[in-house]
This record gives structure tokens, sequence and C-alpha cells, in this order.
């Protein structure tokens, strides 16, 4: 999708720096764009704490051999 946005110029020089392997502000936006979904899946998740049953014979340690 192609759209005209108006940045702030010190949070970007900010995230140049952070940014090493960055060189180009497409290239950033899209980074903190997945940056940004990423972290938003991650708290989907931690909602479901204390929400999952287990089966009783259920055995982490047995699955990870």
């Amino acid at each position: 999708m192609r759209t005209n946005v108006i940045l702030n110029d010190e949070l970007v020089k900010e995230a140049f720096m952070y940014s090493q392997a960055i060189s180009s502000k497409r290239e950033l936006i899209e980074t903190a764009l997945q940056e940004y979904v990423n972290n938003r899946k991650r708290k989907n998740i931690k909602e479901l704490k204390g929400k999952i049953e287990f089966r009783d014979d259920y055995d982490y340690k047995n699955m990870r051999k």
C-alpha cells in the first residue's frame, strides 16, 4: 500500500541509531510494523495464561526426547 506520512525526524534519527542493518526509511517503517505486530501477537498469547487446561497424563518432558 502506498501512502504519504509525516514522521517525527528526531524519532526516526533515534530509530536509525538502534538499527545497524537498516538503511532506508521504508525499511525502518516495515521493521517497526513487523515488530509491532509480533509484540501484539505475544500479548495475545500471554492472555491465555491460566485458561488452558492440560490432561493429567500430559508429559511435556517426555515429548522433548
